[in-house]
């Protein structure tokens, strides 16, 4: 799944750490969201799109072929 949260995080000048500890994760959990080695749960998601004011279809999309 290719995602927005590398920009968006970068966007508002913050750390990993400072975005994971925000949502209640680990750094190398949003690491791994911004590499696409993990996707994360619907409620992750869901907090995610709400601290960034984003709708969850602008933040994420499916990889092309799935």
């Amino acid at each position: 799944m290719k995602n927005r949260v590398r920009e968006l995080r970068e966007a508002h000048g913050w750390s990993q750490g400072a975005l994971a500890e925000q949502l209640d994760v680990s750094r190398q959990t949003i690491n791994a969201i911004e590499t696409g080695k993990y996707d994360p749960s619907l409620p992750l998601a869901f907090k995610l799109a709400r601290l960034f004011k984003q709708r969850i279809e602008s933040m994420f999309e499916p990889d092309e072929g799935r």
